[in-house]
């Protein structure tokens, strides 16, 4: 398989197969490909553990129920995924005992023999992540994966105890073995998480990419422009509709 990332703002990876070739992505995340591929969606492509149970795991890391399969005719064949929101695709090489950690919609796409189940679930408020708390997904096996991070990427490689403090929704990807957990600076409130102002810290030895671009900041930031008014009352819901997808991606 031969593989490029095209684009610079809204990124799109591109995939060429060779005859047989499959590549897996999550349902719904496939951008276009050329006649002769064949997609096959199922719950059991990327399950760990495979069928329903495997699906069950993917669910609770953030992922969705079903994955795409895509396999090339005789002849090859070209598939293409491309980001939601600007940001940057990040190839990585997985192996047995070295995983990766990513946010909750993190995972783009993959070779076969990925390996997708829940790493950590926690609510932090009613208002954080639209309500659905702070989410990370495990990427396994034995594969090459690629991850779609939000914004501009900051990396930092942790030695053997060394903390960093981290807003949850800037956390994109940290390599496996990096310890983490969820702390609060007591005493400090804050109006968008509706109670103790909540961080995650990461402790090395490991690897850490971190995210500029958070869709709740986005959203945020977006509010005072939302039409008001009853005579707005239409245009307001739409736009408002758009901003709680946005807060619950």
């Amino acid at each position: 398989m031969q593989t490029k990332i095209l684009g610079t703002t809204l990124p799109v990876l591109e995939c060429v197969l060779s005859a047989n070739e499959v590549v897996i992505g999550e349902a719904g995340r496939m951008s276009w490909m050329s006649e002769g591929v064949t997609m096959a969606t199922s719950t059991s492509y990327a399950g760990g553990s495979g069928g329903i149970m495997g699906a069950i795991k993917r669910v609770a890391g953030g992922g969705t129920l079903f994955t795409s399969s895509y396999t090339a005719g005789g002849s090859g064949g070209l598939v293409a995924f491309s980001t939601t929101i600007p940001g940057q695709i990040l190839p990585v090489s997985i192996s047995p005992g070295h995983d990766y950690i990513v946010h909750r919609h993190g995972f783009l796409a993959a070779t076969n023999g990925v390996q997708l189940s829940s790493a950590f679930q926690q609510s932090l408020g009613g208002a954080l992540f639209g309500g659905e708390g702070f989410i990370l997904q495990r990427i396994g096996g034995q594969c090459d994966a690629w991850v779609q991070l939000q914004g501009e990427i900051v990396t930092y490689d942790l030695q053997p105890g060394q903390n960093l403090f981290v807003h949850p929704a800037h956390v994109g990807m940290f390599t496996d073995g990096t310890q983490f957990s969820i702390t609060t600076i007591k005493g400090l409130k804050n109006k968008f998480f509706g109670g103790e102002f909540f961080l995650v810290k990461l402790t090395g030895p490991g690897k850490v990419w971190l995210q500029s671009l958070t869709l709740q900041g986005l959203a945020q930031d977006l509010m005072p422009y939302l039409p008001t008014g009853e005579s707005n009352a239409g245009a307001g819901g739409a736009v408002g509709g758009i901003i709680g997808g946005l807060l619950k991606g």
